[in-house]
């Protein structure tokens, strides 16, 4: 079986589906749905002090959000971007790849998420976006197969009160561009926590060491 890598919409959801968020011919992604959301009624611990809609972090800072993935299910997790490192196509040499990837700059983003409420929510993508410098919304990419260099997994299929998940997302920037920021945006409403900081680069690859070759002498 061949191994492929495609970019696609995340399910998320405050009460409603996304809508329309998957890859467009032009590789970039809708809005989130403009419906309203029904109010939450996710109950937050006495404990746990909520992100402010529109706050911004740093890597390495960990926001609290109410998720709510379906009508049926909601609960406080604590999302937290530890680190983002821009990548190269070459990264995905094993892989099947569409020309809108091969014209993509991939970055990975390592990704903290924590159940601090009382409600299981396992089973979905973890709610965290990519922007570009065109201020477009970047689905997390998709794989077939494990990939080492960013292991990407979504919550298990229970994820109760105290569980955490550690995983790295893929996110491609179209036509080589940049990653500006990561966002927690659920719904269009709602004005979106960004992470941003210094994205880090692999250290290049060292020269291979060349052998001495054989010195010729001539023999009289």
């Amino acid at each position: 079986m061949r191994n492929v890598i495609r970019a696609v919409a995340l399910s998320v959801t405050a009460g409603l589906v996304l809508a329309s968020c998957g890859m467009g011919d032009s590789g970039t992604t809708d809005e989130p749905s403009t419906s309203p959301s029904p109010t939450s009624t996710v109950s937050v611990p006495p404990s746990v002090s909520m992100t402010e809609p529109g706050s911004d972090l740093s890597f390495g800072d960990s926001a609290s959000v109410i998720f709510e993935p379906d009508q049926d299910r909601g609960t406080v997790l604590e999302l937290t971007v530890e680190k983002v490192t821009k990548g190269s196509i070459e990264d995905f040499s094993g892989f099947i790849l569409d020309d809108y990837t091969k014209a993509a700059m991939p970055y990975f983003v390592e990704v903290t998420v924590t159940n601090l409420g009382a409600s299981d929510v396992g089973g979905v993508a973890v709610p965290v976006w990519g922007v570009d410098a065109a201020d477009t919304l970047l689905p997390a990419a998709s794989f077939t197969t494990s990939f080492g260099k960013c292991e990407s997994a979504p919550l298990p299929k229970l994820f109760e009160t105290d569980d955490t998940l550690e995983t790295c997302l893929v996110f491609l920037a179209p036509d080589a561009g940049t990653l500006e920021a990561v966002s927690f945006r659920p719904v269009q409403e709602f004005d979106a926590i960004t992470w941003t900081g210094e994205i880090a680069t692999p250290a290049p690859k060292p020269e291979p060491t060349k052998k001495p070759g054989k010195k010729s002498g001539n023999k009289n």
